[in-house]
């Protein structure tokens, strides 16, 4: 245990997770000392137009990067490792994490040519220790191996990060929660617990991956001479080695098919979390050397992401892989919230081509990782924390896990449901929320960061939903004179072809307005462009109640 008593309070601060799902991170800060724990990413939501995904808004950390003394990573899914390498890019500091995540994470710096950057592999109850923290790690049980709670010791107690987990008693790898060690942090005394929120809402337990295999070899059985695709998430390095152990059994080979999927059976295989012989797995080229009977396909798209390679599949896009009569595609995975238009958009398109496609409403083939009501009441019970923290999920999530911890005798105002930003301050005897930090979304758009804002978001909508006009004039710079135009191009808005009527009225719009300052001798183009605008804003909305984005560009000669 340290030593030194203070009475300080220590920050615990959110910048991810808090009413939303993804986009994972937590501060802890006490005294001259910060650590971070997790830093993960989110997928766009419908209205950000081109986004490729989302990761927290570190400028907080930025501003205090001297006191930074590493990041403690939980888990190796993207919603709690994706954004470390643009972290990583503005803040160079060690990384702690099991085997297993740090090998996921090597693989995302070299894609982001990241050299140089300190990782340390960490063991079950390992302790590193700061000058005010020691930071330890604890095994739980999640839908990924390797899966770690987090404990930071300090002078005032022990604040407890639960990660992602699920209560499972027969884990695939036989490598249960430390329950033991749980309950002794909870003797040593933890003033406070952080513990995900996910599954809140659900009563009951969380059913363990290993009912899963039942349901896939019940499957395998079925599918006789056809087939087999089976699409899951690349993380679920769980149910990827049920569907191998499958596979063995009713003696097919296995075959990989999209970069993610490709990246993690590669790193896991390497590590030995992925028990499959060499001679089972073949190379994609080489399917067509094998009958469909022997054949299983691991895919990418279990979410029906446009890109994926299902639905490549689907939409006859794959460059290896055509969808035929009698495949059996398995989708082992249960929809996030949003996706469920497109993976039933995925799923008729595969129906269309002859695929029976069975879904985890359909047969027994998901279960979550994440820990349902019973579940979440049994951490709250073992580890008896004086104040509790709901983290990782939406409000309402968050809201009826504060429910749950007062259902249990917890006082309501030991209970904190905060947002992101937030800054909780807690301490032996006391914790309040006082004030708040720089928090928000920042948006990653091709090799873009940040640049893309909520006005290049608007103008993207706008164009969107209304389309564009461009309205080119050519006029003499020093006598003010209109030399050319005005030309006229439509992009979204309407087909030029079909509305002359419509375009001859936009132009001598155009025309009047360029007459009325040539006679007045205006020659401030901003002016001149406003008024172009107006005027055409208000003749199209009058002729057609749309409103385009109006674009004039005057070139001087």
């Amino acid at each position: 245990m340290l030593l030194f008593k203070n009475d300080e309070q220590i920050k615990v601060i959110p910048l991810g997770g808090m009413n939303e799902i993804g986009k994972n991170m937590t501060v802890i800060e006490y005294r001259d000392e910060i650590i971070i724990i997790d830093a993960g990413l989110s997928f766009p939501e419908d209205e950000m137009l081109g986004i490729d995904i989302v990761i927290p808004d570190i400028t907080y950390l930025v501003k205090n990067r001297d006191k930074i003394k590493g990041i403690f990573i939980t888990h190796g899914h993207e919603d709690h490792i994706g954004a470390l390498p643009y972290l990583l890019k503005k803040i160079n500091i060690p990384v702690y994490g099991s085997r297993l995540s740090m090998g996921l994470l090597e693989v995302k710096l070299k894609e982001h040519k990241l050299e140089n950057v300190e990782l340390h592999i960490i063991k079950p109850r390992e302790v590193i220790k700061l000058r005010n923290m020691e930071v330890e790690f604890v095994k739980t049980t999640h839908s990924i191996p390797d899966s770690y709670s987090i404990a930071i010791h300090t002078d005032q107690g022990v604040i407890f990060h639960t990660g992602d987990f699920k209560v499972d008693l027969t884990p695939i790898d036989g490598d249960v929660m430390d329950f033991r060690r749980i309950c002794e942090l909870s003797e040593e005394g933890v003033i406070l617990m952080l513990s995900d929120s996910t599954n809140a809402e659900r009563p009951g337990y969380t059913k363990s991956e290993k009912k899963v295999g039942v349901g896939l070899d019940d499957l395998f059985t079925k599918a006789g001479d056809s087939r087999i695709i089976v699409a899951t998430f690349a993380s679920n390095i769980h149910r990827l080695q049920q569907v191998v152990d499958a596979a063995k059994k009713h003696g097919r080979k296995v075959t990989v098919s999209g970069r993610s999927m490709l990246n993690v059976v590669n790193v896991a295989k390497e590590l030995g979390y992925l028990e499959i012989e060499d001679d089972m797995i073949i190379d994609l080229n080489d399917v067509g050397n094998y009958e469909d009977k022997e054949l299983v396909i691991i895919t990418t798209g279990s979410q029906g992401e446009p890109m994926s390679a299902l639905a490549r599949m689907a939409n006859s896009e794959h460059k290896k892989i055509e969808i035929k009569e009698g495949d059996l595609v398995i989708i082992s995975a249960h929809p996030i919230p949003g996706n469920e238009k497109l993976i039933s958009k995925v799923i008729n398109f595969l129906l269309e081509k002859g695929a029976e496609v069975v879904s985890s409403e359909i047969a027994d083939i998901h279960v979550s990782g994440h820990a349902c009501q019973q579940e979440l009441k049994l951490m709250l019970r073992l580890v008896k924390p004086k104040f509790f923290l709901p983290a990782h999920g939406e409000y309402r999530m968050l809201k009826k896990h504060a429910e749950l911890a007062r259902s249990l005798g917890m006082n309501k105002e030991d209970i904190f449901v905060i947002n992101n930003g937030d800054i909780l301050e807690v301490g032996k005897d006391e914790a309040s929320i006082k004030g708040k930090v720089a928090t928000g979304n920042i948006l990653v758009d091709g090799l873009g960061v940040g640049d893309v804002g909520n006005i290049v978001l608007r103008d993207r909508k706008h164009l969107s939903e209304d389309g564009l006009m461009t309205i080119v004039v050519t006029i003499s710079k020093e006598e003010g004179r209109v030399l050319a135009g005005p030309d006229i191009i439509s992009r979204g808005f309407v087909y030029v072809r079909e509305s002359e009527d419509l375009m001859d009225g936009a132009k001598q719009i155009v025309r009047d307005v360029l007459s009325e300052c040539e006679e007045h001798n205006i020659k401030e183009w901003a002016y001149l462009k406003n008024n172009i605008k107006e005027q055409l804003k208000e003749y199209l909305y009058q002729k057609t109640k749309r409103n385009p984005m109006i674009l004039p560009i005057i070139m001087e000669v």
